[in-house]
């Protein structure tokens, strides 16, 4: 690619698959930050919730899929979103449009994905996370995009810095200090899923 061959996302749409804390946050992001019109497929999250911030909810993932110019994928992985994104899905994207990927890498089909990118269906992608981890040049489902001028692949890898590492010993240390003076586990999350199957530990957050 040339040097003027980038976009800018001013007035394009941007369309976010799952509007969680990390969703909003990009949404917040490329909406007020850099004036793109953001579009939500949340089908957990209220819609007024979503307007109340400047999002317009999508209730179909194949709309939103057709009307995004970038399509960046948050959910959850689970169940409902293993596979969520597959040829059907990417088939749906216009042809300018670019997905970014920084959930987790088996809510979309990744051999669909390849596809889709190696026959020109879509403009680009930019992926931080894998099915499989680590990511390889060789062996990988995704090690056909490597050398791709219009794929970015990142290491999954933003949360190893100093800080974070010494927070993680320090996490740990607190939670081992909780089991050894009896009291109950301490578990940093705000997910009910996670809060509905888990009993005999303290949630925060």
């Amino acid at each position: 690619p040339g040097p003027h061959d980038a976009n800018d996302i001013a007035g394009k749409t941007v369309g976010i698959v799952g509007a969680g804390r990390i969703g909003r946050a990009f949404a917040q992001m490329a909406g007020a930050g850099f004036g793109a019109h953001v579009i939500a497929y949340s089908p957990h999250t209220p819609p007024a919730e979503l307007m109340q911030i400047g999002i317009e909810p999508v209730a179909d993932l194949m709309e939103l899929m057709a009307r995004a110019d970038v399509v960046s994928v948050h959910s959850v992985l689970n169940d409902e979103t293993r596979g969520l994104i597959g040829a059907k899905e990417l088939a749906a994207m216009k042809p300018s449009a670019i997905i970014l990927n920084v959930a987790r890498g088996a809510v979309i089909d990744e051999a669909a994905l390849v596809r889709a990118l190696l026959e020109g269906r879509i403009a680009g992608a930019g992926l931080d996370v894998y099915s499989q981890e680590p990511l390889m040049l060789e062996g990988h489902p995704l090690s056909p995009l490597f050398g791709m001028d219009n794929v970015i692949l990142l290491p999954h890898l933003t949360f190893f810095t100093h800080e974070a590492m010494e927070r993680l010993e320090l996490e740990t240390l607190a939670r081992c200090r909780e089991v050894l003076a009896g009291r109950p586990v301490t578990v940093k999350s705000p997910d009910p899923r996670l809060r509905a199957q888990t009993t005999g530990v303290r949630f925060e957050g």
